[in-house]
């Protein structure tokens, strides 16, 4: 009896455990597994729950007993493997990093070749450090990585000419360019006082309109100052280095969960890898845990070069949570601090507008669009469309219209802006077989938005292509069928071909679709009820518009 009730007690923590795991509510699953053990203290499976749960929210610390325990009870799991092996690496032996990867008891057979090549280099050995880089690089799809870390390690015990070789492909290269390459050789090339060729290196990948770490990069060298080398001083930053690298490259092709395992590691190994932060950040935003998103981009400093991405990072993880004037709050004191940044001005833009503070969103995008025009760089085709809109939301069409036609001149198939162009030119009844141009263009590339195909049948409505609107428009709202603004216009064009039950019955539904904070900006309640009340032939006497001529009878 006692037996069954102890089992009756862990039963719950343990179905709360895979419930927030499943959530991906981490200190939630966390705090149950932990629960559990203390009355199912050898339950491997709760045991890798709650390792893997606290390395998720970088609680490495309180992870390191419990992963010691599967490792004395002999349980294999690559999360608690994981956090022994830095937990080795943070102490400094080397010698029990290796000897776990020579017992196959290390994070995987990519990761282990490189961290073994780093403990080896931090035993005092680098001619065998050299040689396992060398190794891996042989291997078919590794060279790239395995050659970047070697010319890292290289670096960092001060061998700046054999870096500089591998980073310019003289030896053992070429090797795939990142930024993080790239600064790492523009870093190396400014220890051999080469300063002028570190900036050509930099005006070559980064182009007219770097971003403020480049710019205070560029400066430094242009004033003669050496930079300093980076992160990667010691095996244990480059062993985090692995783990960030290797994250990155399962970025495309793995769930967010996993990677963000990679990410909290290299935190854990190098606390000062803004990168890794912001990376974590972002992936547990992708996760939909906003706080913790917000809590980690928090963690950059004022003065790191990307505090303005992870500013940028923290404000959306506020927007998603619902925290919309929290969000506004962030990047209004960022314009203050990054001035010059002309991509906080648009992410501001876009907030004021998601806020329908269309003036205010106005007078941002004015002022990124004043940057990239003084920087002659690329003119960014979306800040116009954004500016268009939010000109059109206020009234301010010639405005709009040229905003609308500057981004189709920047992006001339970019089928949202062929969209909202042509659709607004529809509902002022302006230039309308050029808006169903726009439109169809719009619909050959998007064929499945719901939005997109109402634009068209909304259009061939305008132009008296009853029969012809009904049928694309039964197709949008096959693709977008709880949009209140969709089921409308299907409703006006049944009401035109005599169909005036079916009308009537998709009015109804476009009310009830109409969410109760506040209706869709394309559809007036008061109107749709005017409809059903007395049709649309009259509400069209009442406004003075042009009457329909029905085609058919009901039926």
């Amino acid at each position: 009896m006692a037996e069954e009730l102890v089992t009756q007690e862990a039963s719950g923590p343990y179905l709360a455990t895979r419930q927030a795991r499943y959530d991906s509510d981490f200190a939630a699953a966390a705090k149950y597994a932990l629960e559990a053990l203390r009355t199912d203290t050898d339950n491997p499976l709760l045991m890798e729950s709650a390792v893997g749960a606290l390395l998720a929210t970088g609680e490495i610390e309180r992870a390191i007993p419990v992963a010691q325990r599967m490792d004395e009870a002999d349980v294999r799991s690559q999360v608690a493997q994981m956090v022994l092996l830095g937990n080795d690496v943070m102490e400094g032996d080397y010698d029990a990093v290796i000897a776990r990867i020579e017992a196959e008891q290390g994070v995987g057979p990519l990761a282990d070749g490189l961290i073994s090549a780093w403990a080896t280099l931090g035993q005092g050995n680098m001619s065998a450090a050299l040689e396992k880089f060398d190794t891996i690089a042989a291997e078919p799809g590794l060279r790239g990585l395995a050659i970047y870390h070697k010319a890292l390690a290289l670096a960092s015990v001060g061998d700046f000419e054999s870096a500089d070789d591998i980073y310019a492909g003289e030896s053992d290269g070429p090797m795939q360019t990142t930024r993080r390459s790239v600064i790492a050789w523009v870093e190396v090339l400014s220890q051999l006082e080469r300063h002028e060729d570190a900036i050509e290196v930099l005006d070559e990948t980064f182009g007219s309109d770097p971003d403020p770490q480049i710019v205070d990069m560029r400066a430094k060298l242009e004033a003669g100052e050496a930079l300093n080398l980076g992160r990667i001083e010691t095996p244990a930053q480059g062993i985090g280095e692995v783990f960030l690298s290797l994250g990155m490259a399962l970025l495309q092709d793995t769930s967010p969960d996993y990677v963000l395992l990679y990410s909290r590691m290299a935190e854990f190994l190098d606390d000062t890898d803004v990168d890794a932060i912001i990376m974590t950040g972002e992936l547990l935003e992708q996760l939909g845990r906003y706080e913790l998103a917000t809590e980690a981009f928090a963690r950059v400093p004022r003065d790191a070069p990307a505090y303005y991405t992870a500013e940028l990072g923290r404000a959306e993880a506020l927007r998603s949570s619902g925290d919309l004037e929290g969000a506004i709050e962030v990047v209004a004191k960022l314009r203050e601090t990054h001035p010059q940044v002309a991509l906080v001005h648009a992410s501001a833009g876009d907030l004021y507008r998601q806020n329908e503070d269309f003036a205010k969103a106005v007078t941002a995008y004015d002022a990124a669009l004043d940057l990239y025009a003084e920087r002659d760089g690329d003119e960014p085709w979306f800040v116009y469309y954004s500016r268009a809109i939010s000109y059109e939301r206020q009234g301010i069409w010639p405005e709009a219209e040229a905003d609308f036609r500057r981004a189709l001149e920047l992006n001339p198939d970019e089928p949202m802006v062929l969209n909202y162009l042509g659709y607004s030119l529809v509902e002022q009844r302006q230039k309308l077989d050029e808006a169903l141009d726009m439109i169809e263009r719009a619909v050959e590339a998007e064929p499945n938005s719901g939005a997109i195909v109402d634009s068209l049948g909304w259009a061939q409505f305008r132009l008296g292509r009853y029969q012809e609107a009904v049928v694309t428009l039964e197709r949008a709202a096959e693709l977008y069928a709880v949009d209140p603004v969709v089921n409308d216009h299907l409703g006006d064009a049944m009401w035109a071909v005599g169909r005036t039950t079916e009308a009537r019955f998709q009015w109804r539904r476009a009310l009830s679709l109409i969410n109760d904070e506040g209706p869709a900006p394309d559809v007036e309640p008061e109107r749709i009820r005017r409809k059903l009340e007395v049709g649309l032939d009259v509400v069209l006497e009442e406004e003075g518009a042009e009457p329909l001529k029905v085609s058919g009878n009901e039926g």
